[in-house]
C-alpha cells in the first residue's frame, strides 16, 4: 500500500517541479553542446513532443528523461562541455549517460546513443546519422522521418505509444509504409491495424 504523503498544493508543486526539472535538463544540455559546437540531436519523448505539438498540443505527453544522439568521436569533447552545466559522465552496463549532479539517479540522467551504431544488437537498424536536423528553438532534433524510424526500431511500449499518438493526429498513416524497410513496415502495419491497442 502506498502511503499518501502529499496532497493539495504540495502535490501539484511536486508534479510541476518534476516536469520543469526535465525541461531544465534539456535546456542545459543543448546550451552546452551548442556552445561547444558539438553535433547532436534530441530524441525520445522530448523530440516527440516537438513534432506532436505542431499538430495537436493536447496529445503532448510529459517525459521523464533526456535522450540524445552524439557521434562517438565527439564524446571526449562532450564530457567537459556537459560538465560545465553540472553533468557527470558515467558508463554503466553498456549505457552511456550524464548524471545530473553527484547525487543523481540514472533516471535523472541524459542518456546517450551513438550515431550509426545499434543500441542493441537485435535491433533491425542503427541509430540515424545526425548530419541533418530540425530546430526546436535552439535545440537540434531529428527530422521527423528519422525519429519515426528510431521509434519503430526500438518498438518498446513507450515507443509504440508515441507512434500511436502520431497516428491518432494524422502524422503517420498507410502512406508511410513504402518508406520503410520490411521489418519496420510490419511494425507500423501492426499499429495502423490496431490503433486502440
Amino acid at each position: 500500500m502506498i502511503e499518501i504523503k502529499y496532497t493539495g498544493d504540495a502535490l501539484w508543486e511536486r508534479i510541476e517541479r518534476a516536469v520543469e526539472k526535465v525541461k531544465d535538463r534539456l535546456r542545459r544540455v543543448t546550451r552546452a553542446l551548442n556552445a561547444a559546437d558539438i553535433p547532436y540531436a534530441i530524441i525520445g519523448g522530448n523530440a516527440v513532443q516537438h513534432w506532436v505539438s505542431q499538430v495537436d498540443e493536447s496529445v503532448v505527453r510529459n517525459t521523464r528523461d533526456v535522450d540524445i544522439i552524439l557521434n562517438e568521436s565527439d564524446l571526449d569533447r562532450a564530457i567537459p562541455a556537459l560538465a560545465s552545466e553540472g553533468f557527470i559522465y558515467r558508463r554503466s552496463a553498456g549505457v552511456t549517460m550524464f548524471l545530473d549532479g553527484p547525487d543523481a539517479k540514472a533516471r535523472d540522467a541524459v542518456h546517450v546513443v551513438f550515431a550509426g551504431k545499434k543500441v542493441r544488437e537485435e535491433y533491425p537498424e542503427p541509430v540515424p546519422e545526425i548530419d541533418d536536423y530540425d530546430l526546436m528553438q535552439d535545440a537540434r532534433t531529428l527530422p521527423f522521418e528519422k525519429l519515426v524510424k528510431m521509434k519503430l526500431t526500438s518498438f518498446r511500449r513507450k515507443d509504440q505509444v508515441h507512434l500511436l499518438d502520431m497516428i491518432s493526429i494524422g502524422l503517420l498513416d498507410e502512406s508511410w509504409l513504402e518508406r520503410l524497410s520490411p521489418e519496420l513496415r510490419l511494425r507500423l502495419e501492426e499499429l495502423l491495424n490496431d490503433p486502440d491497442g
